[in-house]
């Protein structure tokens, strides 16, 4: 059937919600658009992601009955799902095998029975692929990460490098294929390997009902017990296991996959990482998902720094919070690429950095320019060898021509206000004329003058003015007071001694002991505008965002 668009009339749906209203999969929705002539035609959207009106849809979905009743798919998934309860993936393992014509007299009655109902209506590839989009879409609702979510299959096949069909794929810890089978979708010969038996089944069986016979994918621990040891790929996909630590260091300590360097029992993400990079042929890539942490966490700091200093890593990116099935939190795709036979001549000098954890997580992939940054080799190693896009990105995509000038003027008016604020001071009558009449604070505090509130002495009478008070306790002669013979500075004032004068004197002192703390708290302010608008202005001339005037 040939799209064509028609007049938007009210509100739109995707086939996804097609699917959710018919209660059947978006595989089926596709198999309806194949199949019927009469199918709605898009009333919007993109060749790849049409939109439909849903008043349409509704109205077909009425005339063909779907809309009304459970349907077959629905009623097998769930003659599955009480057969096999939370062993789903031995039951698809199990119908997947039928489906590609093996003999299972151990299928449950119920699901043998749909199943035949089915494939007299369905073809076998159209049920498979339903299947395995409900088991994914089980796993998303359960917040699972027993499968890659399709939006890090889809990240993945964005950033995936251009293949020749007679290249090679593998995938070391593959699940049931949806990652290795959706990049591969051209190639011709693919690898797997998953410790989970039923995985591997399904998987294989997947890929001969959909006619892919060059996909092999075999069942044990790849990192302890490798199947595939000569292989070497033009590209290895991986969404390893996260957060495993018992993943073998201590019988792989000097396995020859560790050419980067011998991961720590906690980087059990860098251990796959090197899995997948000794798996690739010169000129080989790998993509890699990472949990963000590994970017920057201590332990993994050697290997990331080989990395980089080799020019292997050549472009990390952060993607949209919500990517992963079970959490928001950003994960980024590592993109890898063993040096080829040319003696190095292809070694890049820089990292690119991609950053897109602003954007939706259905959103465009294609990152804009400020989401982009080509980082020198040489500004990542250093003490930590960050590969946090973030982190870089901010750097160097700050205007730091408008930082400059709004600090620089932000000081210079700080600066004019303290010299506003600076008291003039005048001779006294008389050096130390003060010394001869003063009282001690402690007589003060018995007679009611003085209360603390916290450390702070105050005044608790109207004939004793606070700043005048604390003024006078801030003083050199008074500091030596409270200062202990083992050098402590105790801030009590007990010992200290202040001038006798009247309120209105005391007041007058006390206005200019505020004017000089005022002073003091600015001066703390220039000093730390000072220290930014130099860093400011080095990090602006070290980037190339400032340049001296001529």
């Amino acid at each position: 059937m040939t799209d064509k668009v028609a007049s938007p009339a009210g509100p739109l749906v995707t086939g996804s919600e097609i699917a959710r209203l018919a209660g059947v999969t978006r595989a089926a929705v596709s198999n309806w658009r194949r199949r019927y002539d009469d199918f709605p035609a898009p009333a919007g959207g993109a060749a790849n992601s049409p939109l439909y009106a849903l008043a349409e849809v509704q109205g077909w979905l009425d005339k063909q009955r779907k809309g009304q009743e459970v349907s077959p798919e629905v009623e097998l998934w769930q003659a599955m799902r009480a057969a096999y309860g939370e062993q789903m993936i031995v039951g698809l393992a199990e119908v997947a095998g039928v489906l590609a014509g093996e003999h299972r007299p151990g299928l449950p009655d119920d699901v043998a029975s749909r199943l035949q109902g089915l494939t007299q209506t369905e073809a076998p590839v159209d049920l498979v692929n339903g299947l395995t989009e409900r088991f994914m879409d089980s796993a998303r609702r359960a917040g699972s990460d027993q499968v890659t979510s399709e939006r890090v299959v889809r990240a993945v096949c964005h950033f995936a490098p251009e293949l020749s069909a007679d290249a090679t794929v593998f995938d070391p810890a593959c699940g049931i294929g949806v990652l290795l089978l959706s990049v591969a979708s051209e190639v011709g010969s693919c690898r797997g390997q998953d410790m989970d038996a039923d995985s591997v089944r399904f998987a294989q069986h997947r890929a001969g009902i959909m006619g892919r016979s060059g996909v092999r994918v075999a069942a044990g621990d790849s990192l302890r017990a490798d199947k595939w040891p000569d292989l070497k790929a033009d590209l290895v996909v991986c969404d390893p296991p996260v957060g495993v630590t018992e993943w073998g260091r201590e019988e792989l300590l000097l396995d020859s996959r560790w050419e980067l360097g011998t991961p720590s029992k906690a980087e059990g993400e860098l251990a796959w990482l090197q899995h997948a990079y000794a798996h690739t042929e010169p000129g080989g890539q790998v993509l890699m998902v990472m949990p963000a942490s590994v970017a920057y966490r201590k332990a993994g700091r050697r290997i990331r720094a080989e990395l980089v200093r080799r020019g292997v890593v050549r472009q990390v990116v952060a993607l949209p919070p919500g990517t992963a099935t079970s959490h928001a939190l950003p994960v980024h795709l590592w993109c890898l690429r063993r040096p080829g036979n040319n003696g190095g001549t292809d070694t890049n000098h820089t990292v690119r950095m991609v950053d897109l954890t602003g954007n939706s997580p259905d959103g465009s992939l294609e990152p804009r320019p400020d989401q982009v940054a080509d980082v020198p080799l040489i500004e990542l190693l250093d003490d930590i060898v960050d590969l946090t896009p973030g982190s870089h990105l901010r750097a160097r995509h700050r205007d730091y021509p408008g930082e400059y000038a709004a600090l620089r003027k932000e000081l210079g008016d700080e600066l004019r206000r303290l010299a506003a604020i600076l008291p003039e001071l005048a001779p006294a009558s008389g050096a130390g004329s003060l010394d001869g009449a003063t009282t001690s604070v402690a007589d003060l505090a018995r007679a009611g003058f003085v209360a603390y509130e916290g450390s702070e002495p105050v005044s608790a009478s109207e004939q004793l003015d606070t700043d005048f008070l604390q003024g006078f306790l801030r003083s050199s002669a008074n500091a030596r007071r409270s200062t202990s013979a083992s050098g402590t500075y105790r801030f009590d004032g007990k010992g200290a001694r202040i001038p006798r004068m009247g309120i209105d004197e005391q007041r007058r002192y006390g206005s200019v002991f505020r004017a000089l703390s005022a002073f003091e708290e600015g001066t703390r302010k220039v000093d730390e505008l000072s220290r930014r608008l130099a860093d400011v202005a080095r990090d602006g001339l070290a980037s190339g965002g400032l340049a001296p005037e001529e």
